[in-house]
C-alpha cells in the first residue's frame, strides 16, 4: 500500500489519537496506531483495550490495506518535520518507507489483523450535545472526581439524561459537584459512569468544536461521534451514590462575595495552613469575612479581611483550602454565593451571575472539624 498525506495534517490527528495510548501496555500491539488504508480514506485508531479512538483522513491513494505503526516513533518523527507532503510506501522485508522532501526514514509495522477490534454497541440509546455543552460540563466536573481503587464508581462523571434536562455530578466524598443543562434534553431518561480519561481526551478536542456530538450509550459502553472522529469506551460499572441527599436543603445562612477577591485571600492565607489538613478557618460576622489558617507546629499564622454580604447568624467554619481553592477556580463567575447552615454540614457555593441560558452550577465542600 501507498499513500501521500500532509505532515501537520498528520501528525495533528495523531497527536489527539496519542492520548489514548498508555506508557505501559500488557499488549506490546497496544503500543501502535492502526493504519486503515481504503482508498484515498485513512482511518487511524489507537485503543487501550477499554477506550478506542479513531480518526478518518483525507489522503492521496488509490490502495487498500492495514498495518500497525509504532506511535511513539512516528509521532517523533513527525513533530520534526516542516509542513510537506510525506509518501508512505509499504515494503516487502516488514517495513514502511516515509519519504520527505530532503530524506527517506523506514519503519517495521506490525500486522494490522493483530489490532483489537473496537466494541460495537448493541441496540444503543442515542442524545445529541453541542460539543461546547459537553466541553464545559467535562472542565465543571472532572476535577471533583475520586482516586480511590476501592470505589470506581466515584472515579468517573455520572451523567444523568432526562426528558427535562442533563445532568452531570462528580464526587470524591470531600467535594461535589453537580452541573446541569435545561436547554438540552434526551428522548429517554438514562444514567452511566463515564471513566476520567476519555472525558479528558474529550475535553481536549471538544473546546474547538461547536458541531453537535452524537452520544450512543448502552449498559456497558458508550460511543461519541463529532466531525471525523470517533471514541467508544467502556462504562464504569456499579450504581452511583445517591448524592441529592448529602445536599442539604435548609441554608439560612447566606455569603455573597467577589470570586476573585475570595479566592487569592484562600490562596494566600492557606500557604500558612497546616501542611496536612490545609484547614482555613472563615469567621463571618455581619458583613465581614475573616479567614485565618494557623500551622501550630511551626508558629505559622495568616489572616485577612474581607468584607461581603452576609446574611444569617454569625458562625466559624473551617474547610479544606485545596478543595475551596479548585472549586473557585472553575466558576466563571464574578461573585460567588456560599449557603451554610452549621459548622458540621456541607457548604455549597453557586456561582451568582457567568451562567448560560439553561446552565445550572452547584458545588458541595464538606467542613473540616475545627480545633478551638
Amino acid at each position: 500500500m501507498k499513500f501521500i498525506v500532509s505532515s501537520s495534517y498528520l501528525l495533528k490527528q495523531l497527536q489527539v489519537l496519542g492520548g489514548v495510548i498508555n506508557n505501559s501496555n500488557t499488549l506490546p500491539i497496544l503500543d501502535n496506531f492502526l493504519f486503515e488504508l481504503d482508498g484515498n480514506a485513512l482511518t487511524v485508531s489507537a485503543s487501550d483495550l477499554e477506550t478506542t479512538m479513531t480518526s478518518k483522513l483525507d489522503v492521496e491513494s488509490s490502495d487498500n490495506g492495514a498495518i500497525a505503526l509504532p506511535a511513539r516513533l512516528l509521532l517523533d518523527t513527525l513533530k520534526t518535520f516542516p509542513e510537506q507532503p510525506l509518501t508512505f510506501t509499504q515494503h516487502e522485508n516488514n517495513t514502511i518507507e516515509i519519504s520527505s522532501n530532503h530524506g527517506k526514514y523506514a519503519l517495521a509495522y506490525a500486522d494490522g489483523a493483530e489490532f483489537p477490534n473496537a466494541v460495537s454497541l448493541e441496540d444503543p440509546s442515542v442524545v445529541k450535545i453541542p460539543g461546547s455543552v459537553l466541553a464545559t460540563a467535562i472542565s465543571n466536573t472532572i476535577f471533583a472526581t475520586g482516586n480511590d481503587d476501592l470505589r470506581p464508581v466515584m472515579s468517573g462523571v455520572f451523567f444523568q439524561f432526562a426528558t427535562d434536562g442533563l445532568t452531570f455530578v462528580a464526587t470524591d466524598a470531600h467535594k461535589l459537584v453537580k452541573y446541569g443543562r435545561t436547554d438540552v434534553v434526551a428522548s429517554q431518561a438514562a444514567e452511566f459512569i463515564m471513566p476520567k480519561k476519555p472525558l479528558n481526551l474529550l475535553k481536549g478536542i471538544l473546546s474547538t468544536s461547536d458541531d453537535d456530538i452524537s452520544v450512543e450509550y448502552n449498559e456497558s459502553n458508550a460511543k461519541f461521534t463529532f466531525d471525523n472522529v470517533e471514541l467508544v469506551c467502556r462504562l464504569i460499572d456499579g450504581k452511583y451514590p445517591n448524592y441529592e441527599a448529602v445536599i442539604p436543603k435548609e441554608n439560612p445562612n447566606r455569603l455573597t462575595i467577589d470570586r476573585n477577591q475570595f479566592l487569592n485571600s484562600v490562596r494566600r492565607v492557606s500557604i500558612f495552613s497546616n501542611k496536612t489538613t490545609h484547614q482555613i478557618r472563615l469567621k463571618i460576622a455581619g458583613a465581614e469575612l475573616n479567614i485565618s489558617a494557623e500551622d501550630i507546629d511551626y508558629s505559622n499564622k495568616a489572616e485577612e479581611r474581607l468584607t461581603c454580604d452576609y446574611q444569617g447568624d454569625d458562625m466559624q467554619i473551617g474547610f479544606n483550602s485545596r478543595f475551596l481553592t479548585e472549586m473557585l477556580n472553575n466558576m466563571n463567575a464574578n461573585d460567588v454565593s456560599l449557603e451554610m447552615s452549621l459548622p458540621n454540614r456541607a457548604g455549597i457555593l453557586t456561582p451568582v451571575d457567568g451562567l448560560d441560558e439553561g446552565e445550572q452550577v452547584t458545588m458541595l465542600v464538606m467542613p473540616v472539624m475545627l480545633n478551638n
